[in-house]
């Protein structure tokens, strides 16, 4: 990890601790502060974000997530690599001390994730009632098999 107090370009190669993931690891809510202890590097361990959050980019860019049913491909590419730049340009700016454009960072980031979530789920709640439309409801199926099966007997007994 980068030993520079400046914090210079090494700074923006690996990524920074997000504050929720920082406190966790140096709370003293959890537990109590050894006497003497100082807050250190947490060396690897601050990749962990990245380890969970590329997955789900792979997977959400490969086409499997469930945005892909409410946005176009292209729409879809956007949202996603900016919410990616997003989260990296957080990282950065906490690593580099620079908390206001982090709060800016992840103000908008919250706000992009909410229209999108918020949007995704009227659009499919659209989606499921043009689908109930246009496909009967099993029950109302069955219920009109047995209504012709019915017509159907009762035709052949007068006959």
């Amino acid at each position: 990890m980068c030993q520079n107090p400046q914090r210079s370009a090494c700074s923006l190669m690996t990524p920074g601790l997000p504050p929720l993931f920082h406190q966790l690891a140096n709370s003293t809510l959890l537990h109590t502060r050894a006497v003497g202890a100082v807050d250190v590097s947490l060396g690897i361990s601050e990749l962990l974000p990245a380890v969970a959050i590329l997955p789900f980019m792979l997977y959400q860019l490969a086409g499997f997530g469930t945005l892909r049913y409410v946005v176009s491909n292209k729409v879809n590419w956007v949202l996603n690599l900016s919410i990616l730049a997003l989260i990296i340009a957080s990282y950065a700016a906490n690593h580099a001390n620079d908390f206001r454009a982090e709060r800016a960072f992840a103000g908008a980031l919250v706000l992009i994730m909410a229209a999108t979530v918020t949007y995704g789920i009227l659009k499919l709640r659209t989606m499921q009632s043009e689908f109930d439309t246009r496909c009967p409801v099993q029950k109302e199926m069955d219920k009109e098999k047995k209504d012709k099966k019915k017509a159907k007997e009762h035709h052949e007994e007068e006959a």
